[in-house]
């Protein structure tokens, strides 16, 4: 009997201690900023990578709106990001949002496209630690002459510019 409740006692305090590693998980979220040069709204050959781009994750209750976790990074010579992101959060919805472009000729946000959904919780079934957003873009204010010829070899259809 006590060999049995000696072995339940270190069972619960294994599965507490595992609890309390999941509720201080480290999240690695990953992904690029880049310039859209042809203001098509996806990414062409020859987009060009924003280095130095502001983004930010922001984590905000499913419920009440309210955010409950923000946290910025910038972007690395090739337009790549790496921001960490700490504790579960399960009951939050999170989205990285670019903030500010440091080139002045690509600063333009493209509506409706300033922000990406990524999942911050182990409860998902999801057991890697990194996460991959989707990519994220400001706009030339003109696109460039090389345009046409790059939608042409994507068999799309004449846009003006």
């Amino acid at each position: 009997m006590a060999k049995a409740t000696l072995v339940l006692s270190a069972l619960c305090s294994i599965l507490a201690f595992a609890n309390f590693a999941q509720s201080h998980e480290v999240f690695k979220v990953e992904g690029t900023v880049y310039c859209d040069t042809c203001r098509v709204q996806f990414q062409t050959k020859i987009s060009e990578n924003i280095e130095g781009a502001k983004v930010q994750l922001t984590c905000r209750d499913m419920e009440t709106e309210k955010v409950t976790y923000t946290t910025e990074a910038l972007t690395d010579k090739d337009g790549k990001y790496t921001i960490e992101a700490t504790g579960d959060h399960e009951k939050e919805l999170c989205d990285v949002g670019v903030i500010h472009s440091p080139r002045e000729d690509c600063k333009e946000p493209a509506i409706g496209f300033e922000n990406t959904r990524v999942v911050c919780s182990n409860n998902v079934g999801m057991h890697n630690p990194t996460r991959y957003a989707n990519p994220l873009f400001f706009m030339k204010k003109e696109s460039l002459p090389g345009c046409k010829d790059v939608l042409d070899e994507l068999g799309l259809f004449p846009l003006e510019f």
